[in-house]
């Protein structure tokens, strides 16, 4: 399934039921109110204008509203979750706000984590000398916990799995800043003097819930294949490699 918005883009669709259709959220598109109209890749925005205008995948629906209840940065692509009635909208947050989520993103860093597996609690808050961007704050930055575990080492490299407890702005990418291994691709984060025309190597790769109306358990899961190709590994080796055990995201068909 797909959507296919009138620009030309086209959105994997992972799963869909009455209340939420969970997307392929494409990497450089914001998510910010329909009013915000300072980028011409505001994702809520396109989406709405495509409703709007009756295009075949809205109207084969007969979708009248959507609303995001999380967020992904906009250099992050993956898993993201939409709600399609606004009576759902309150249900839906409070899943997140409660953190009764599982949240699976997959990152490419530089150099070699110390450890194999750790958790990082360290406090953050906006930077005070830069906008938009945050930083570790003992004094007086919030609550933060995200856990970490290598999944395969390559040359200079290595990709880890990430479970965020909590939700913090550029949560993720701080907390593996601090561990002396940042995202590739981090302008922001990163080593001075990275590019920033190169992709951000962050992904999330898999969301799950219970839902709260049927009861269900939820789990939408994104590829991996490019995201790992555009990285300079196999798909194939590095899933067949991966290490056992509950955090593990695919098997061999994925």
């Amino acid at each position: 399934m797909e959507i296919e918005l009138g620009n030309g883009l086209t959105i994997p669709v992972l799963h869909e039921d009455r209340s939420t259709l969970i997307i392929d959220k494409p990497e450089g598109w914001i998510l910010a109110p329909v009013t915000w109209i300072h980028t011409g890749r505001n994702l809520l925005l396109a989406l709405i204008s495509s409703i709007n205008g009756g295009d075949r995948w809205a109207r084969s629906r007969g979708l009248r509203f959507l609303r995001y209840v999380h967020r992904l940065d906009a250099e992050t692509s993956g898993v993201l979750l939409f709600v399609k009635n606004a009576g759902a909208v309150a249900a839906y947050t409070r899943l997140f706000e409660e953190r009764r989520v599982e949240k699976i993103y997959w990152a490419v860093v530089q150099g070699a984590p110390k450890e194999n597996e750790w958790t990082c609690e360290l406090p953050l808050g906006p930077h005070p000398r830069k906008e938009g961007r945050m930083r570790v704050d003992h004094r007086n930055g919030k609550e933060a916990q995200t856990h970490f575990r290598v999944l395969t080492r390559g040359q200079g490299k290595t990709l880890v799995e990430v479970q965020p407890i909590t939700g913090r702005t550029h949560q993720i990418r701080v907390h593996l800043q601090a561990a002396g291994c940042p995202v590739l691709g981090d302008a922001w984060y990163g080593n001075e003097g990275d590019a920033e025309d190169v992709a951000l190597a962050l992904r999330a790769v898999r969301l799950s819930y219970c839902d709260p109306f049927t009861r269900r358990h939820v789990r939408a899961q994104a590829s991996v294949e490019a995201f790992l190709a555009a990285q300079g590994w196999d798909a194939s080796a590095v899933v067949s490699a991966l290490p056992s055990g509950p955090g593990r995201v695919f098997n061999r068909r994925s």
